[in-house]
């Protein structure tokens, strides 16, 4: 597979580091406005993982100024679409209509509508959505144990994700740029959560608000029994309408001494899974590693793979390459379930 980046920000820089690493697909090309950048010196991006980006000889490169360029050379199979989420509706649409593959970092837009308008827009195996949630190997664990079954049936989940100001977003409480903890943050685990449980009937959260967006947030998602969750009739009548018992919480702190957390704690018929992770600013982290803790009451302590963030983006890269040639379009990739994440993160925000 043949790929060019559009958007060379911190995302572009690590996808076309995830791309030097593949084995099945190639970096070919990037479009971006920045004349200093166009010519190679992407040294000034930096980000909260990876190395900060490198000066690099680009004249093997297909390089241009705008989306135009890419969608006019015939040997680039696939846009890799790393712009601001506001910027995503006009350049998917674009390259959808120009005939080339897409892969786009999430969230795929801001608003459900317009995800489910691009999706809708694709050919089979046309549109792919970079969600890295599951492939990274703390939360791919929870995908596998649904998938083979090792601890029964899902049961119930309580996710969190969190961060200190975002003071290097000017507009992240702008729902028509970014939109706020609940699409740029919360839609990671909302996707997560749809491949775990199914597509949740309502919600019902507490939150509060800045300039009408949630800062901060909790979270009951509620399904029932004619839901398309994977096992609707889970539970007793304790838990409602008879589905899982999922919470999710986070948002925004006041301080930015903690930067970062995020986390889980998840439990099937035979076990409970759990995971956490928090970063401090003074370089300081405090983790909990995936621990089993097994109904016979042993804990486990099961072996991660991958201590590279990178490797995660390399397996999706890999997984778009996949798709390419042929062959099935994997659940972390699926533009349906992308739009699906949105429209559970618009089940939590305020009435209009």
């Amino acid at each position: 597979m043949r790929a060019a980046i559009l958007g060379v920000g911190f995302m572009g820089w690590i996808h076309s580091l995830a791309y030097r690493r593949s084995e099945t697909a190639e970096f070919v090309g990037f479009a971006s406005r920045d004349p200093t950048k166009r010519d190679g010196d992407w040294r000034g991006i930096q980000g909260n993982f990876g190395p900060p980006g490198e000066q690099f000889d680009v004249s093997d490169l297909v390089v241009c100024e705008g989306l135009d360029g890419l969608l006019e050379d015939d040997s680039i199979d696939l846009i890799d679409v790393c712009l601001p989420p506001h910027l995503h509706v006009d350049a998917v649409t674009r390259s959808l209509r120009a005939g080339k593959r897409v892969l786009c970092e999430k969230p795929l837009a801001l608003n459900s509508a317009d995800g489910q308008l691009m999706t809708d827009l694709a050919e089979p195996g046309q549109l792919m959505v970079g969600h890295i949630l599951p492939l990274m190997p703390e939360f791919a664990f929870l995908v596998d144990a649904v998938s083979d079954d090792r601890f029964g049936k899902i049961l119930a989940g309580r996710f969190q994700r969190t961060i200190g100001p975002p003071d290097w977003i000017p507009d992240f409480y702008d729902p028509l740029r970014v939109g706020g903890p609940l699409i740029d943050l919360q839609v990671h685990d909302a996707h997560l959560i749809r491949m775990l449980f199914g597509m949740p009937s309502h919600a019902t959260t507490a939150s509060e608000l800045r300039n009408g967006i949630p800062k901060r947030y909790e979270t009951v998602l509620h399904f029932d029994r004619t839901s398309d969750s994977p096992e609707p009739g889970l539970g007793d009548e304790s838990s409602g309408a008879g589905g899982p018992i999922v919470a999710v919480c986070g948002g925004v702190i006041d301080s930015p001494a903690r930067p970062f957390t995020h986390g889980y704690e998840v439990s099937f018929e035979r076990a409970t899974v759990r995971f956490e992770f928090a970063a401090y600013s003074d370089g300081e982290s405090d983790s909990i590693p995936v621990t089993v803790l097994h109904q016979d009451g042993r804990r486990e302590l099961p072996p991660m793979d991958g201590s590279d963030p990178i490797d995660a983006f390399v397996a999706e890269i890999d997984a778009a390459a996949g798709v390419v040639a042929g062959g099935p379009m994997p659940a972390a990739l699926d533009p349906q379930l992308a739009t699906d994440a949105l429209r559970i993160c618009e089940m939590q925000m305020p009435a209009s």
